[in-house]
């Protein structure tokens, strides 16, 4: 039976989620905006009392290494550390908008178009965002990300060949993220969030193929290297956006 504790908290949500084999996941999961730091440790604790088990007998823990915000993620890394560390269990490192395809998979609206490539689009901040695009492979049911994580301008993103998209960048940027193609309304979920059920999706996953890491390995992802900008740079920023 596999045991896998999964965190994230790269977003406003504090998410845990606890798997224990074929079980439903024990779940909690809030939006806090700045209060995970409170929560994690607690609903780490309350999830293995509730399943009777102690966090040195599963199997790895797995957690959020983003992109996205940049306090959330350290948070989300560091705690893991802290557990993976104390426990003696590898970790599995996944990326926040592979978790998020992993829920894009098995949701009703992206069955019912029945079909293959789709993207996942998130807001960056700072008046960008992050978006890679998936390949569905029905035959593992799993989703295949294709090419790198990219960071760009809203309207620079590229949906050629994309039949579906999801993301919170889709609620935040509207006709921008769209300018140059244009999806039917069924074809748009802004509704997903990032959850440590995606997260734990994609840990299964890669337990499966043996990918756990030693926690001394675990990092962060940025892709952005610069995460603020001088009074200059945003000047300068807002009148090319003008």
């Amino acid at each position: 039976m596999t045991r896998l504790l999964a965190i994230e908290t790269s977003s406003a949500w504090c998410s845990v989620a606890l798997s224990l084999g074929d079980r439903a996941p024990l779940f909690r999961h809030e939006l806090v905006s700045a209060g995970a730091s409170q929560l994690l440790l607690p609903w780490v604790e309350e999830l293995l009392l509730e399943a009777n088990e102690k966090l040195s007998d599963l199997d790895a823990i797995a957690v959020g290494i983003g992109p996205g915000a940049f306090t959330g993620v350290r948070l989300a890394v560091a705690v893991v550390q802290g557990l993976a560390t104390a426990a003696g269990l590898p970790v599995l490192p996944i990326v926040s908008l592979d978790a998020i395809a992993a829920q894009v998979v098995t949701s009703a609206s992206f069955a019912k178009l029945n079909q293959t490539h789709f993207a996942v689009a998130i807001d960056a901040r700072m008046n960008e965002i992050y978006w890679a695009k998936y390949e569905f492979d029905s035959s593992s049911v799993h989703a295949i990300r294709l090419g790198e994580i990219h960071l760009s301008k809203p309207e620079e993103i590229d949906l050629t060949g994309i039949y579906y998209l999801a993301g919170s960048a889709i609620q935040m940027y509207g006709d921008r993220l769209l300018a140059h193609s244009k999806l039917p309304s069924n074809a748009l979920d802004s509704s997903i969030a990032i959850s440590a059920l995606g997260v734990l999706d994609c840990a299964k996953y890669m337990l499966y193929l043996k990918q756990q890491i030693q926690v001394a390995k675990l990092e962060p992802l940025y892709i952005r290297n610069k995460v603020a900008l001088t009074t200059s740079e945003r000047e300068i920023a807002f009148k090319k956006d003008r």
